[in-house]
């Protein structure tokens, strides 16, 4: 069982990024899916999550507009598009599986992949 996040590097600001987050050993269909975000120095904070469904997804106010994210189930991968980007959006970006009753409720989430480091600089 295990998520596989990927897709980071370093970019200029008002460019993109599309990360992925890559499912294997079970079926991430039945599961919501969050995007979160550590930058140096800051605690973890979410970015945006899925619902199983698709049609209901979270946004944080800082990435509102900028950011989409989506789900590919028959690749049993989420995605995260990120646009615009701008250099406080540098952080490691994580990916978790989960059951949550709200997308930001860390601990609520079952499996967390790696990280993957997302730099904006020029």
């Amino acid at each position: 069982v295990q998520l596989q996040a990927s897709g980071g590097g370093l970019v200029q600001p008002g460019g993109s990024l599309r990360l992925s987050c890559a499912a294997s050993g079970f079926t991430l269909a039945y599961y919501g899916v969050g995007w979160f975000r550590q930058a140096p120095g800051k605690e973890r904070e979410g970015v945006s999550g899925i619902h199983t469904s698709g049609t209901s997804t979270y946004y944080a106010d800082s990435v509102k507009g900028r950011f989409t994210i989506s789900r590919d189930n028959a690749k049993n991968t989420v995605y995260l598009q990120m646009n615009s980007l701008k250099p406080e959006d540098t952080a490691v970006y994580y990916c978790a599986a989960g059951t949550p009753s709200w997308y930001t409720f860390q601990d609520e989430y079952d499996y967390w992949g790696q990280g993957t480091l997302v730099t904006v600089s020029s």
